[in-house]
């Protein structure tokens, strides 16, 4: 039960955190149609997830197994999956995985504009 804890209150913290930088950001360049805020909560959340994996691989961090369902699932899940995406697709890279990694990303990408194309389709005509 407590991991699941750790995993709510990580994702308030992310999905607050989250709210917070798009807002920031289109308070600075709101005229803007680029989605700018996305852009970079997703950067900012694989730089995030990269350093701290980093850090775990060189031993120079240490978290015990709340601390990382609490920072990865929950704050960074809550802030971005994207992070998750790109450590996903690095580590299949890092395993000599270049095919699954092309396959997982083209998967992402391409199957996840259709499910939003048809998902939007669905819904104009559920009215």
């Amino acid at each position: 039960m407590g991991v699941w804890i750790a995993v709510a209150v990580g994702g308030a913290i992310g999905s607050v955190a989250r709210h917070a930088v798009n807002h920031l950001v289109h308070a600075h360049w709101l005229s803007t149609r680029f989605p700018v805020g996305t852009a970079v909560i997703n950067v900012t959340g694989c730089f995030v997830i990269g350093l701290l994996t980093g850090l775990i691989a060189s031993n120079r961090l240490v978290l015990r197994f709340y601390w990382r369902e609490f920072v990865f699932v929950g704050v960074l899940g809550g802030y971005t999956t994207f992070s998750t995406f790109g450590l996903d697709t690095h580590t299949l890279i890092q395993t000599q995985s270049s095919q699954a990694a092309l396959a997982y990303v083209a998967a992402n990408m391409i199957g996840g504009l259709v499910a939003v194309w048809l998902g939007y389709a669905i819904g104009l005509r559920a009215a």
